[in-house]
């Protein structure tokens, strides 16, 4: 369902995109389902019909593809009916945090903010604003939908007959997993380097207030942020909810042209110049400098985990007890085992850590599949230098605990997997089983133009 939104929401976009570029025509839309009070219209399913076009999803005649996009385009306003039906409602502080998510996301696939603008040929407020709709029907319908699957699970007995329903045949390969263990040394950064790295940023912000330089031209120079270091530290219209707390409640606070003083996030300092502000959204720069920490500090973490690493070799302790003894991560909290953010537990892919390696937000697990796909089970790496999560250097030690070679799905290995596909076959069936009976009860009006549909379900009652 996530995948699917997410498309419907890039294709009703491209629809407004289309719709700016091309010439001046007489376009003929009509309303092609009627749910409740909720309407779908022809240019609605042929805005999703021309992005699955786009992502190369087509398969078999248009025609059937157009009846599967509608029929989606029901089950969405069957549930934003029963949504209306019981009241239901959105605060628009939610809905602001969940665009802003979403276009977030589109910024990432796109490759920058002004790439997503030129393509759409719409500004990011006016972007924003036309999917504002979208994006609160579509928190409404994930309510009911939490509402229709509260208190659904499945037990053993349900996880092993489902895994018996299973042809042998068609059982999926799963790949080469692990369980990973670490122990991290964190060198503090010291309060002379801290003060050192704001001392900087005030000569700056000094140079600039002096006409010496420019804030652009100084971002240049000096930012860490290499995303906008290139732009003259510019960041583009980004609305509430986006930065770091102290650094939005600053930047909303400027007036236009003015420069912050220094302020301090998990990323670092900053100091901020406001460039214009619209309503809830700004457009401002920032130069970003890191406090580093010491080479002394990072020899010492060293050292001390070369330390750890002759114990657990010596049998003197056990991974798991100098885990507790030496790291500073908050992985010591689960003995030591890195958690798969994709999925949750310990086990986790190396083609999985090796996307993770790629995505920003995610630097622990960067070179973490060259160290791991090197090890054997119990094997203790040496000390390897890290990123932690907000980016401060780091050291640590590694260890599989366990590893899994590829092999095919099974209840031994795979439970929690199983129990998953398991899961989400039962949330499937009590989602048909609310829709026969849901759809028997509203008033659903389907367009003649779509009598010939083999739908799953029976919209319209003969």
């Amino acid at each position: 369902m996530e995948k699917r939104f997410l498309l419907f929401f890039v294709a009703s976009l491209l629809a407004t995109a289309v719709s700016a570029q091309e010439p001046k025509t007489q376009v003929v839309d009509k309303v092609v389902a009627v749910v409740g009070k909720n309407i779908i219209l022809q240019s609605d399913v042929e805005s999703q019909y021309m992005q699955y076009r786009m992502q190369g999803n087509i398969e078999g005649s248009g025609s059937a593809m157009r009846c599967a996009i509608l029929e989606e385009l029901l089950f969405q306003k069957l549930m934003l009916n029963q949504a209306e039906m019981d009241s239901l409602t959105i605060s628009d502080n939610e809905v602001d945090m969940e665009l802003n998510r979403r276009i977030s996301e589109l910024i990432g696939r796109a490759g920058s903010q002004e790439k997503l603008e030129s393509y759409f040929n719409k500004t990011m407020p006016e972007i924003k604003d036309e999917l504002r709709r979208l994006v609160k029907e579509k928190s409404l319908q994930d309510k009911v939908r939490a509402g229709i699957l509260e208190g659904v699970v499945v037990t053993p007995a349900e996880v092993k007959a489902f895994y018996r329903s299973l042809p042998v045949d068609s059982l999926p390969m799963v790949g080469t997993e692990y369980e990973i263990m670490q122990i991290v040394k964190r060198p503090p950064v010291s309060i002379d380097q801290k003060l050192a790295v704001k001392n900087q940023l005030y000569e700056i912000r000094k140079r600039i207030l002096e006409g010496e330089s420019s804030f652009s031209t100084m971002a240049i120079l000096y930012s860490e942020d290499p995303g906008s270091a290139k732009k003259g530290g510019e960041l583009g219209f980004t609305g509430r909810g986006e930065f770091a707390p102290e650094f939005e409640a600053t930047a909303f606070n400027l007036r236009d042209g003015e420069i912050s003083e220094v302020i301090e996030t998990q990323f670092g300092y900053h100091i901020i110049q406001l460039i214009e502000k619209r309503g809830d959204y700004v457009n401002c720069r920032h130069i970003l400098l890191t406090a580093k920490v010491p080479v002394e500090s990072l020899e010492k973490a060293q050292r001390e985990l070369d330390s750890a690493a002759m114990l657990i070799r010596n049998g003197d302790m056990t991974f798991e007890e100098a885990c507790k003894k030496f790291s500073d991560d908050d992985s010591k909290i689960n003995g030591g085992f890195i958690v798969n953010p994709m999925a949750g537990g310990y086990r986790i892919g190396l083609q999985d850590i090796q996307e993770l390696e790629e995505y920003p937000g995610y630097e622990e697990f960067k070179n973490l599949s060259f160290v791991v796909s090197k090890l054997d089970e119990g094997v203790v790496s040496d000390p390897v230098p890290m990123m932690t999560s907000d980016n401060k250097d780091a050291f640590r030690l590694v260890m599989v605990k366990k590893k899994y070679d590829a092999h095919k799905a099974n209840l031994t290995d795979d439970y929690w997997r199983i129990q998953t596909w398991a899961l989400n076959q039962k949330n499937q069936e009590v989602i048909q089983d609310w829709i026969r009976k849901k759809a028997k009860k509203a008033f659903i009006r389907v367009d003649e133009d779509f009598a010939d549909c083999d739908f799953q379900f029976e919209w319209q009652r003969k």
